[in-house]
């Protein structure tokens, strides 16, 4: 990329947010919209949360134990987002601090390839229990959900950290105005105007490898699953094995379908309306609509619910 009029990373003050219209009433708008939304992905998700926590039997069920993990990731991707987005709806000066958006950045990539990697070992654990159910004891063991768990938090810290360190080495042009409602390696890239050729190339290797390599482990799990239960030969047998894949299935499909869209079409690196609708989309929406299809898809949930209720109201 050719150096324009910019300026050393050391220079950088602050950056502008121009992801949402610059109209007044649009702005109040969304800020009505988002902030009910924002609350209600903090009540969901908080209380599937507290129901497994406070649940021995949900807590020792390898995929609640996961979900728990899910829901306290979809808590933290999505508090690193909104909070700011609906500051800068009120306000008229839409900026964020450099130190603040290098921080976005890597606590939004870190949470959200954790969303990533729980998705896999969820439909992971899914594979075992229709495929191998005689050992699932011992394949999904309260030893082997730690590690999973482990691996899903730890892998995606390091790699966020990697691209942190490096953008936080780059120069900016001046304007600094990102063409986005919040800080993300692709919106940051195309305000660079020193040589990001090593970050790029990261987003074609390691980066693809984060998205695609969760989302293979789904497709051949469940392509697995599928060729099991159509060996089953009851119709109840099937639809009772597909019952226990439903919720998941919903949110792989909504969130691989919109992260998909912004970081694996062709010029990613040019963010348009349709990227900004997208990215409201599984960093907004996505999340609250995790907690419903989990709690209303699934009988456990649901029994853990009326119990809590029933014991305290």
């Amino acid at each position: 990329m050719s150096p324009m009029n910019h300026r050393n990373t050391t220079e950088v003050s602050e950056f502008l947010l121009r992801g949402f219209p610059s109209q007044p009433e649009v702005q109040r708008l969304l800020f009505l919209l988002f902030l009910p939304v924002y609350l209600l992905i903090l009540l969901g998700n908080v209380t599937i949360i507290l129901l497994i926590r406070s649940n021995t039997q949900l807590l020792h069920t390898p995929m609640y134990f996961l979900l728990s993990h899910l829901a306290l990731a979809d808590l933290g991707f999505t508090s690193t987002t909104i909070p700011k987005a609906l500051d800068n709806l009120l306000s008229q000066k839409k900026t964020i601090s450099y130190h603040g958006c290098l921080a976005q950045m890597y606590f939004y990539m870190s949470f959200g390839n954790t969303d990533s990697f729980l998705l896999a070992s969820m439909a992971y654990d899914r594979y075992v229990a229709i495929c191998c159910p005689l050992r699932y004891s011992n394949m999904m063991s309260h030893r082997r959900c730690l590690q999973l768990a482990t691996v899903s938090w730890l892998l995606p810290i390091i790699d966020s950290l990697l691209y942190s360190v490096l953008l936080s080495r780059v120069e900016f042009c001046d304007p600094e105005e990102i063409p986005h409602f919040f800080c993300d390696v692709v919106p940051l890239l195309s305000v660079c105007c020193s040589d990001t050729s090593l970050i790029e190339t990261l987003l074609l290797t390691e980066g693809m490898v984060d998205i695609l390599g969760p989302f293979v482990v789904i497709i051949l799990s469940y392509a697995l699953i599928f060729y099991t239960i159509m060996k089953i030969p009851s119709a109840v047998g099937k639809r009772k094995a597909f019952s226990t894949c439903g919720s998941h299935i919903c949110v792989v499909i909504l969130f691989y379908g919109t992260v998909s869209w912004v970081y694996l079409k062709p010029n990613s690196k040019n963010l348009d309306h349709q990227d900004t609708v997208a990215a409201v989309m599984y960093t907004i929406v996505t999340p609250v609509l995790n907690p419903f299809i989990y709690s209303l898809r699934n009988s456990e949930m649901k029994a853990a619910m009326k119990r809590v209720i029933t014991r305290h109201f």
